[in-house]
């Protein structure tokens, strides 16, 4: 019903377009005289696809809302200006008695002279109207949370932008917190603690600000998701252990607590384990920890209950909790393999190769004070990146597998920077390896939603 009512809503907002073409091209013919009368302004409206009702009579607009605007004696309308400031419309979206226009994303609010705040004027060479109409910072958003999975009291940072003056966040289960929230001033972030009583099926947090409301992926808390955390949810698979081999097993996981603010939870893998002093340079597969597999891990049962299958990849992801005590940086990366079955060095094909200490390109030092989340959308693995899949495709490329363990390597082999980009013009950038000694621990290994409840100025839709 959901996505019928999308494609109604967009049918909607196509045939308004078509309609208010129509109109331009009927008024052209009828009179293509130059013609700049009397301007009126009388209602302003809402434009918006996703909502149940896409063509709103509204009091106030967002910055980067598009609006369309009532009135007469638009013909040969010159200029739009929005608090003082010059919008940009295109004349095809103009008709005689009404017009859609973009409200600029560099629209002044605060910085808006006190004359023509919350204003919106139309003119052409004759004549113009001004009409006052409030005009509001872009609504909040929610792009990035430091632990998806804390314990209660452990301090959570969320970010995201226009988070000014965060004064309410609720949590999976409707927990309510409106005490002990820190906000940044520019609404880059805040910080706050977890609270007791979070639903352990998790879901999105909402917040409230001064810019309105947001959600955040629903992703926080998911426990039911958690395909191995080393402490009884999921299995541990491993085989042909040595001393001095690759494999992880029982023993060389670690239980010691770690980490500031943000503590380690039970038991967690090093994925280097106490036994290997160092990794030697321009070597692959220098350790592995898996899944059971075959016969025991359960994706279909265990995940398709909370992530429908034909949910798109890039609305799934792999989350896991990390912890690097010290810099980590020019050698080493870890190896995200969806199933068993890759020699070591391989850039293609259904793995991802995490590399967090490369940002935009450039190196940069990785390290964190506690643990934290790293989230993975399902179309960064190499298989799943160019194409339309689904959580499905994800499914069947496991079931179908020989050997069906899911898991990591950690591999320190050269690569160049157009594998990890993903352009050709980068291959010339080359890393080359070195031995290392780094600590990098894992924990929590999830399979998480990326939803994100679309919130709306207007409570009273259906």
């Amino acid at each position: 019903m959901k996505n019928k009512r999308k494609y109604i809503n967009r049918w909607m907002s196509l045939a308004f377009i078509g309609v208010m073409t129509l109109m331009l091209l009927f008024t052209s013919c009828e009179d293509d005289s130059t013609y700049s009368g009397p301007i009126t302004i009388s209602k302003v409206y809402l434009q918006d696809a996703t909502s149940s009702v896409p063509d709103r009579e509204v009091e106030f607009a967002r910055l980067g809302q598009l609006i369309r605007i009532e009135g007469s004696g638009f013909t040969d309308l010159k200029r739009v200006y929005i608090n003082g400031a010059s919008m940009y419309f295109n004349p095809v979206m103009v008709s005689d008695n009404s017009m859609l226009v973009a409200v600029s994303r560099e629209t002044p609010i605060i910085e808006a002279d006190p004359e023509v705040r919350n204003t919106i004027r139309l003119a052409n060479d004759g004549s113009e109207a001004k009409i006052d109409f409030e005009i509001r910072a872009a609504a909040p958003t929610i792009t990035n949370i430091s632990h998806t999975l804390p314990l209660v009291g452990e301090m959570i940072t969320v970010y995201g932008t226009g988070l000014l003056e965060v004064d309410r966040v609720v949590f999976p289960g409707d927990v309510e917190v409106t005490t002990g929230i820190t906000s940044d001033e520019e609404g880059e972030f805040f910080t706050v603690a977890m609270p007791e009583g979070v639903s352990t099926e998790g879901g999105s947090i909402f917040i409230d600000c001064a810019n309105g409301g947001a959600y955040s992926p629903a992703y926080f808390n998911c426990k039911p998701c958690v395909i191995l955390d080393f402490d009884g949810n999921g299995s541990q698979g491993f085989w042909s252990w040595s001393e001095d081999g690759s494999m992880i097993n029982d023993e060389d996981l670690e239980s010691s607590t770690i980490g500031t603010e943000n503590i380690s939870q039970g038991i967690y893998v090093p994925h280097r384990p106490a036994r290997l002093a160092s990794f030697a340079a321009a070597s692959t597969r220098c350790s592995e920890v898996w899944t059971a597999g075959n016969d025991v891990d359960d994706w279909r049962g265990q995940l398709t209950p909370y992530i429908p299958a034909e949910t798109t990849v890039d609305q799934v992801a792999f989350q896991f909790d990390i912890y690097v005590p010290e810099a980590w940086e020019e050698s080493g990366y870890l190896k995200i393999c969806l199933v068993n079955g890759f020699n070591g060095g391989e850039w293609a094909g259904n793995c991802y190769n995490y590399v967090p200490w490369i940002e935009g390109g450039e190196v940069v030092s990785f390290q964190t004070t506690g643990w934290t989340t790293v989230t993975v959308p399902l179309n960064q693995l190499y298989a799943f990146s160019d194409g339309e899949f689904t959580f499905e495709d994800v499914l069947a490329a496991r079931e179908g597998a020989d050997w069906k363990n899911f898991g990591f390597y950690f591999e320190n082999s050269d690569f160049n920077l157009g594998q990890v980009t993903g352009s050709e013009s980068d291959s010339e950038t080359e890393f080359t390896s070195f031995e290392t000694s780094v600590n990098v621990y894992t924990d929590n290994w999830r399979i998480v939603s990326l939803d994100t409840p679309t919130y709306s100025d207007f409570p009273d839709e259906e």
